[in-house]
């Protein structure tokens, strides 16, 4: 049961030609990729195009929505937003570390050393993050990413702590 769609899908022949080399060339995201095949087959202005959202979804092993939707976009915001995937405004997970968390970091790592330790590691700073209350649970890899955003390099620093210990 095919029904007529509402949004018309119609290449220039310079988008003809871009969404061609962005479907063959195979150095583009699967996902762009996909979307230019689709592009091409709807395309009412080209012999070999024209094709129904139920023919391409047969022919692709997708849905008929997903062809609207991309044939929607394309018409009503053009072609960067139908081939390329919607930008996440948001990150999947909140950040565990904010600035003022960081910086509470920061003073840690300028603070002595706890006894018995030589210098700060990052199982250390962790669990002095932990224990000092600031934050309940955090990585190794969280606190050596933010040391890296604050260009704190804990190699560097706890070679001049120990330089600084062994001379008289």
């Amino acid at each position: 049961m095919t029904h007529p769609t509402k949004y018309i899908v119609t290449l220039s022949e310079t988008e003809r030609e871009r969404l061609i080399n962005i479907s063959r060339n195979g150095r583009a995201p699967a996902k762009k990729i996909l979307h230019a095949r689709i592009l091409l087959l709807a395309d009412q202005g080209h012999a070999e195009g024209g094709w129904t959202d139920e023919r391409i979804a047969e022919a692709l092993g997708l849905h008929p929505y997903s062809i609207a939707r991309i044939r929607k976009r394309f018409v009503t915001q053009g072609e960067e937003p139908a081939l390329n995937r919607k930008v996440r405004l948001t990150p999947p997970n909140p950040r565990k570390m904010d600035e003022e968390v960081e910086t509470q970091l920061m003073q840690i790592c300028y603070s002595p050393v706890p006894e018995g330790h030589v210098r700060w590691t990052l199982a250390l700073l962790v669990d002095a993050l932990k224990t000092r209350g600031i934050i309940t649970d955090i990585s190794r890899e969280t606190v050596r990413q933010a040391l890296k955003r604050r260009s704190y390099d804990l190699v560097k620093s706890n070679a001049s702590a120990s330089r600084k210990k062994t001379r008289p």
